[in-house]
C-alpha cells in the first residue's frame, strides 16, 4: 500500500477574505483530507470552513500540536498515513513551521519516508522584509528576543552589529502584549542611524507597514498595540 502525503496547508495571518490570501488550488485540496494536525481545533474548523470545506466537520479527525502536546503522541500522528490517507499540518497563522511547531512532525514525515507538500500562502517574516526595503539576500529570522532586560538589549546590539557590518537583515518578533515594550528597547539601545521596519496585522484591514530610522521613530513614537508584529533591522 502506498503511504499518504502530508501536506503543509498555509493559514490566513487572521484575514477573513480567504481567497484574497490563499491560492485557489489549495482550497481545493482541503476537500480531500480528512485527517489534520493542527494548533487549536476551532480556530482551524473556522479556517477551513471560509476557506470552502464541504466536508462535514464529524467526519474530520483532529491532532493537536501544540506547547502541551506529549511527545510521545507525536509518533502516532501520522499512523494514518502509513494506511494511506492523506493528511495536512495546519498552523494557526501564516506558514507551516515558520516561528511554529509544525516542523517536528515534518522531520517525523521524512524519518517514515512520507512524502511532504509543502503548499504556497502568507508569511508575515516574509511579507515583512519584502515591504521594508531592506536587503533581502542576507537576513536572519531570530524568532523572540529574551525577555529579561539586561539579555535583550545585550540582543539587539549584536543584531545592531550585524546590520552594520555585514549588512545583514534581522528580523524579530513579540508576544503582542510586550510589543510597545519591544519598541521602546529598540529606541533605546540601537544606534539612531540604523533603520527599523514595523509591519503589523498584515493582509488585515488595520495592516501598517512604516520604516524609519531610530531618531526618527524616537521623534515619531507610534503604539503598536497587542496585535502581530513583525519587528526588522536593516539598513
Amino acid at each position: 500500500m502506498n503511504k499518504g502525503k502530508l501536506y503543509l496547508i498555509p493559514n490566513t495571518l487572521g484575514s477573513e477574505n480567504v481567497q484574497m490570501v490563499i491560492p485557489s488550488g489549495i482550497l481545493g485540496i482541503i476537500n480531500n483530507i480528512n485527517h489534520y494536525i493542527v494548533e487549536n481545533i476551532p480556530s482551524a474548523v473556522s479556517f477551513l470552513k471560509q476557506a470552502g470545506l464541504k466536508t462535514p466537520i464529524k467526519d474530520l479527525t483532529f491532532r493537536v500540536l501544540n506547547k502541551n502536546t506529549e511527545p510521545n503522541d507525536i509518533y502516532t500522528y501520522l499512523d494514518e498515513l502509513e494506511n494511506g490517507n492523506n493528511a495536512g499540518l495546519i498552523s494557526e497563522a501564516g506558514l507551516p513551521c515558520i516561528a511554529d511547531p509544525g516542523s517536528i512532525i515534518v522531520k517525523l514525515a521524512h524519518t517514515r519516508s512520507i512524502t511532504v507538500i509543502p503548499l504556497t500562502g502568507p508569511s508575515s517574516i516574509m511579507l515583512a522584509l519584502m515591504a521594508s526595503g531592506f536587503n533581502g539576500q542576507q537576513f536572519s529570522f531570530n524568532g523572540y528576543l529574551p525577555i529579561e532586560k539586561i539579555a535583550r538589549m545585550k540582543k539587539l546590539k549584536e543584531l545592531e552589529k550585524k546590520v552594520k557590518f555585514s549588512g545583514e537583515t534581522q528580523i524579530f518578533i513579540e508576544a503582542p502584549h510586550r510589543n510597545d515594550k519591544l519598541f521602546e528597547d529598540i529606541i533605546s539601545i540601537c544606534a539612531n542611524e540604523i533603520s527599523l521596519c514595523i509591519a503589523k496585522e498584515l493582509t488585515n484591514e488595520n495592516e501598517m507597514i512604516a520604516v524609519n530610522t531610530v531618531i526618527n521613530w524616537k521623534k515619531n513614537k507610534i503604539v503598536i498595540g497587542k496585535v502581530p508584529a513583525i519587528f526588522i533591522l536593516g539598513n
